[in-house]
């Protein structure tokens, strides 16, 4: 068995859902050829979720919900060092997670037709964002 791991380094992004498949399969190529990949978000205020990847809609109804879920202007919220955005920005993170574990098949990621890996900024002015990939198998 082989264990292989790479850092993901993306830039700032705007708040919303950014479709991070290709960038993640860039990483992991030739890496193995039968296994798993895990990827590991190493922030709070951004999230890790496998979503449909054709229609741009899922992701502005999903930014729609969680905003409706976790308004900024919740008046019980104490933790706003950073902003309005920053405790809800947490708590978008507690209900997605920070990391995916997706198998790996004759080399690539084995998602199902529509599904994409999307990083879901829950900042209005996030800095970079840095995944761990880490992978294991054959």
């Amino acid at each position: 068995m082989t264990t292989k791991q790479f850092t993901l380094t993306l830039p700032p992004l705007s708040r919303g859902m950014h479709l991070i498949t290709e960038q993640i399969e860039a990483k992991i190529k030739g890496g193995i050829s039968i296994g798993l990949a895990h990827l590991f978000l190493q922030h709070t205020s951004a999230s890790l979720c496998i979503n449909e990847n054709i229609d741009p809609t899922v992701r502005s109804d999903a930014e729609t919900f969680l905003n409706d879920l976790v308004p900024e202007d919740y008046p019980k919220f104490r933790h706003t060092y950073e902003g309005s955005d920053d405790m809800p920005a947490h708590l978008k993170n507690m209900f997605l997670g920070t990391s995916l574990t997706i198998p790996i098949t004759h080399g690539k990621l084995a998602l199902g037709t529509w599904q994409g890996i999307y990083l879901f900024e829950h900042r209005d002015h996030a800095g970079s964002r840095a995944i761990i990939i880490t992978l294991q198998g054959d």
